[in-house]
C-alpha cells in the first residue's frame, strides 16, 4: 500500500527553537505534534506489519510470501526515512549552515549513505 506525502507531512519538521544541541548539551529535533502523529501512525503500522510476518513465519508460510512483506516493511521504512531527511535538511541543516557549522554537510553525507545501503 503506497500512501502519498502531502504538503503537510513535508512541513512538518520545524525549529522554532535551534536544531542542533540543547543546553544539555543532546542534540535535538523540533517537529511538530502533527508530523509526530504522521510518524508514529507509519511507524505503528509499520511494527503491525512485523508482527504479521513473525506470525507468518510461525504458521510456516511459503517463503516467497514472506518475502513479499518484507520488502512491504523495507519500502515503508525508507518512506520514513525520506521524511525526516527532507524535514531535516529543510530545517536543521539550512538553520545549522547559515550559523557556520558547515561541518553539518560531513553528517549529512555520512546519514544519506547508511540511508542508501
Amino acid at each position: 500500500m503506497h500512501v502519498s506525502v502531502n504538503d503537510q507531512e513535508r512541513a512538518g519538521h520545524s525549529c522554532d527553537d535551534e536544531c542542533g544541541t540543547s543546553d544539555s548539551g543532546v542534540r535535538k529535533s523540533h517537529h511538530s505534534a502533527d508530523f509526530k502523529n504522521v510518524l508514529t501512525t507509519r511507524l505503528n503500522r509499520i511494527e503491525g506489519q512485523v508482527r504479521g510476518i513473525k506470525g507468518m513465519i510461525d504458521r510456516d508460510t511459503y517463503c516467497d510470501d514472506v518475502l513479499n512483506q518484507l520488502a512491504a516493511v523495507q519500502s515503508a521504512l525508507n518512506s520514513v526515512g525520506r521524511l525526516l531527511l527532507e524535514g531535516h535538511m529543510k530545517s536543521c541543516i539550512i538553520e545549522r549552515i547559515e550559523a557556520g557549522e558547515h561541518e553539518v554537510i560531513d553528517e549529512l553525507l555520512v546519514t544519506v549513505n547508511k540511508l542508501m545501503k
